[in-house]
């Protein structure tokens, strides 16, 4: 293994990234309609929906970003971001999600929100759909199992390209794509309980799903000239947990499950082994002409979350899945764990870039990387922070074989970390599980007076941004 300094390229965008239902708050001001993130109240692994929004819901007040929207983006500014990726809410735009016309109000936050950016220089990266299905899509459609889900993110994806095309250039058209066949509802909007779906209607789901990225990828280029259209998947890099060709073959399956997205996305049809893969399950898609020539309308680029990866068996009957993991998995035996069991492997982040780009050819972009800790905040020659060398630590490992990928010649884009101020956790709906250089004062049990203090990694990743990776430790 490589221990030079990392090079990284020049104009590499470093910054950070968050989603909408996780920091706005906000859930019912200007217009805003509910999705399915204001019932999840206790995160998206478990699925368990309330039939409403509850006080003990910590989403629908977030950070307050969406009135100190300003603050945070001076304070990205401060560490020198080059770019920050955040989300639209569907249903600030789209109350309900299937309307005619879209609500202005919604759409003046985000222009109001690109105004700061602008201001500091920052280049905006925007993911269309990040887990927030309106809720009315949901309960009245059953999500992404229905088709005429198509229409309407077609009509909202046009809506945003006409409106912020000429300010946007990076695009993501669905957070973690993969994700929903794991997470049917907090990903697809599906509100059929996960243990009553069927393998035909999840797996149908999906096409739609792929169908609509295709559409708005299409619109985009006829729309923005300018933009850049990106998927996005969760990766996850499997280990074998033995020498044998049979735990060999079940990585490759595994790999396969995740992988297929990332192959239509950037070839523009379905590879055999997912054909079949419906065979053997006994699925036929519905698929029409029109849904062929749509897919053939691929991805500029492929972005990507990494957090951890797994191993994987022909006998994974004999092991527990890995802990807070919303894809499965086995854990590895051989590395550490967050204190939410999530395994922590920099030399994954490697593999999977040189994996990725073998494999696609296409410019990459990690657009969520981080450590999600307990954060205890300090006074510091009377300074209050957060002394957190062990997410420094975390991420300077992790950057580095960034650094190593890239001297591999692999095309990476810019990396953007995830939660880079603290927000509420998808996977868990905790305050406490921070990932950010800012800490934000605010528990889980909603108190706090959301105050914004400077951690110690804040400076640290000013520095390596400042540098262009040349202060991080080999």
């Amino acid at each position: 293994m490589s221990t030079t300094t990392p090079t990284f390229p020049e104009g590499f965008l470093w910054g950070g990234a968050t989603a909408a239902n996780q920091l706005e708050g906000a859930y019912d001001e200007d217009g805003k309609g509910l999705s399915v993130q204001d019932v999840l109240p206790h995160g998206g692994i478990g699925q368990a929906r309330t039939d409403g929004p509850t006080p003990d819901n910590l989403k629908l007040v977030g950070i307050d970003h969406y009135h100190r929207y300003a603050e945070d983006i001076a304070l990205f500014a401060e560490m020198g971001f080059k770019t920050y990726r955040f989300s639209i809410a569907w249903s600030r735009i789209f109350p309900q999600g299937d309307e005619e016309t879209p609500n202005e109000a919604g759409l003046a936050f985000y222009d109001r929100l690109l105004d700061e950016l602008e201001k500091y220089g920052i280049e905006p990266l925007v993911t269309i759909s990040h887990y927030e299905t309106p809720l009315h899509l949901a309960e009245t459609y059953n999500g992404w199992a229905d088709r005429r889900m198509i229409g309407f993110y077609e009509r909202y994806a046009r809506t945003l390209f006409e409106r912020f095309g000429s300010r946007v250039k990076y695009w993501l058209t669905f957070n973690e794509i993969n994700s929903l066949l794991h997470a049917p509802f907090m990903s697809g909007g599906i509100s059929t309980p996960k243990e009553e779906l069927s393998a035909q209607t999840l797996y149908q789901a999906m096409h739609h799903e792929l169908v609509a990225s295709a559409r708005a990828t299409r619109i985009a280029r006829e729309v923005a000239s300018n933009a850049q259209i990106g998927c996005m998947v969760l990766s996850m890099p499997t280990y074998p947990l033995s020498p044998s060709p049979a735990d060999a073959l079940a990585v490759m399956d595994f790999d396969h499950s995740n992988l297929v997205y990332g192959d239509v996305h950037t070839r523009g049809t379905y590879p055999g082994y997912f054909l079949r893969t419906l065979r053997e399950k006994g699925i036929e898609l519905e698929i029409t002409d029109q849904d062929r020539e749509d897919l053939q309308n691929t991805v500029d680029f492929v972005s990507f979350s990494y957090y951890m990866s797994v191993a994987a068996t022909a006998e994974p009957e004999r092991y527990t899945s890995g802990q807070g993991n919303i894809m499965g998995g086995i854990p590895n035996p051989t590395l550490e764990a967050s204190e939410w069991g999530w395994q922590i492997d920099p030399v994954g982040l490697r593999i999977v870039l040189n994996q990725f780009w073998d494999r696609w050819q296409k410019p990459l972009f990690i657009v969520e990387n981080g450590l999600g800790a307990k954060d205890q905040l300090v006074e510091v020659d009377g300074v209050k922070t957060v002394v957190d060398d062990y997410r420094i630590s975390y991420m300077n490992d992790h950057l580095v074989q960034v650094g190593e990928a890239i001297a591999d010649g692999v095309d990476v884009l810019g990396y953007t970390s995830w939660g880079c101020i603290d927000l509420v956790s998808a996977s868990t709906a905790q305050m406490s599980k921070r990932y950010g250089f800012i800490y934000v004062d605010r528990n889980d049990d909603g108190s706090g007076t959301l105050e914004r203090f400077r951690k110690k990694s804040f400076g640290w990743y000013a520095e390596v941004i400042r540098t262009n990776g040349a202060s991080l430790e080999a």
